[in-house]
């Protein structure tokens, strides 16, 4: 019975109850004896400390524990670490000098970012665009001040970055802990079952999976640009040449990630409540709207792609390296819109298993052989590095569209369900 379509009448009379007199004594026993005490069960304590201590953790306390490890182990293995990802004898000095301020930021970044989604689940979507703008205004008037006025280079974009994420971290803990929250952050409401955190910990995979095989298929690409960049004459040009335009994707890319973000609970609220149509006039939506928007995107790209590079650098070396190899990466850019209303449909649908195959499939299963095999062939050198992405974003983006409509819509196509 879905309750949440009905009015307080109907759901007295569901209930066999008068909403103003309320039960009888002879009901009230009755239902007593039937249902036993309106009461929650004391933990019994079985299963030990471990069992009780996991039993504790929340997303808020999560977050902090993960900011911590992440802390530490980035201050202990750094060196290794930029190597590894694909950092010159050159490069690795600065971005020793960035990190060592950078990492202090951590902890704040994870608050901000991992609680900023429980002010917009609460309906407070302006107090939520707020963290990111207040961290991003905050950044940007700090960057010159640091950077070139205090002379304090590298270091004073890290410091400036480091202010800013902690200032969105105050304020979403100042509001989440204030009157104006619905749900507050408080001591006592930090507990939270170790199902429910399976379940959040499951949904929250594709992101997380999306993100870090973005970030290992990164470190494989400069090392490969690093290796065959160096045949070409300057490994550190190509690799800045590949960061410029994984920053470009990152820009362009965040109205369709708002796009497909923003549609997930209502993609979501349909489903459960029985409205498929709604659930096929939002993917429909969905389609349009971030094909519309990439397709736009994709012409100007490679139409462009010097000025692009100039947000960035305006070095002539990076300018001659970086618009045809620009050209290569985006060639089949719109095809990610399939990827990202795919994926996020799952997500929306509660088939986290979906999503997360697809995520690792167009970045680990297609991209990664591609980026070492591409480059051998025909003498491509760098360009195959950089032509790896087009081949996945046609295959993988294809491949989950495609099996979204073969699944979801067709399962969509039934009648709606009737409220009562």
């Amino acid at each position: 019975m879905k309750w949440w379509h009905m009015s307080l009448l109907e759901v007295g009379k569901a209930l066999r109850t008068s909403l103003n007199a309320g039960l009888s004594p002879e009901q009230a026993a009755k239902r007593l004896a039937e249902h036993g005490k309106n009461r929650l069960e004391q933990d019994s304590g079985k299963g030990g400390f471990l069992r009780r201590f996991l039993a504790q953790f929340n997303d808020f306390m999560v977050l902090l524990l993960l900011g911590a490890a992440l802390t530490a182990g980035f201050y202990l293995f750094q060196t290794p670490f930029l190597y590894l990802v694909g950092g010159s004898d050159e490069t690795v000095a600065h971005a020793r000098s960035y990190l060592q301020i950078y990492l202090v930021g951590v902890i704040p970044v994870m608050i901000g970012l991992g609680m900023n989604p429980f002010i917009n689940a609460q309906g407070f979507g302006k107090v939520g665009m707020m963290t990111t703008l207040l961290g991003a205004v905050i950044n940007l008037i700090l960057d010159p001040i640091f950077i070139f006025t205090l002379r304090m280079g590298v270091r004073g974009a890290a410091l400036a970055t480091v202010i800013a994420q902690t200032c969105s971290a105050v304020w979403v803990l100042v509001f989440l802990t204030g009157r104006k929250a619905v749900l507050r952050l408080e001591k006592a409401s930090l507990g939270l079952e170790l199902p429910i955190l399976k379940r959040v910990c499951g949904l929250g995979l594709t992101g997380f999976t999306f993100s870090v095989t973005n970030s290992l298929v990164q470190a494989l690409g400069n090392a490969q640009l690093q290796a065959y960049g160096a045949q070409a004459g300057d490994g550190d040009l190509y690799v800045a040449a590949m960061t410029a335009i994984v920053s470009v994707r990152e820009i362009v890319f965040q109205p369709i990630r708002g796009l497909t973000q923003g549609a997930q609970p209502v993609i979501g609220y349909n489903y459960g409540a029985g409205k498929y149509s709604r659930v096929r006039e939002s993917i429909r939506f969905l389609t349009a709207a971030c094909l519309s928007y990439n397709i736009l995107v994709w012409v100007l790209l490679l139409a462009f792609p010097r000025v692009f590079i100039l947000l960035f650098n305006d070095d002539p070396g990076l300018l001659a390296a970086g618009g045809p190899t620009m050209r290569v990466y985006y060639a089949a850019y719109v095809m990610m819109s399939f990827q990202m209303i795919g994926q996020n449909t799952f997500v929306a649908l509660g088939r986290a298993r979906n999503a997360v195959f697809f995520s690792l499939f167009r970045k680990v299963i297609l991209v990664v052989p591609m980026m070492l095999l591409l480059p051998r062939l025909w003498n491509l050198g760098v360009y195959g590095v950089f032509a790896s992405e087009p081949v996945s974003d046609v295959i993988g983006g294809g491949a989950c569209f495609i099996t979204m409509m073969c699944t979801v819509w067709k399962d969509m196509k039934r009648p709606d369900e009737d409220p009562a």
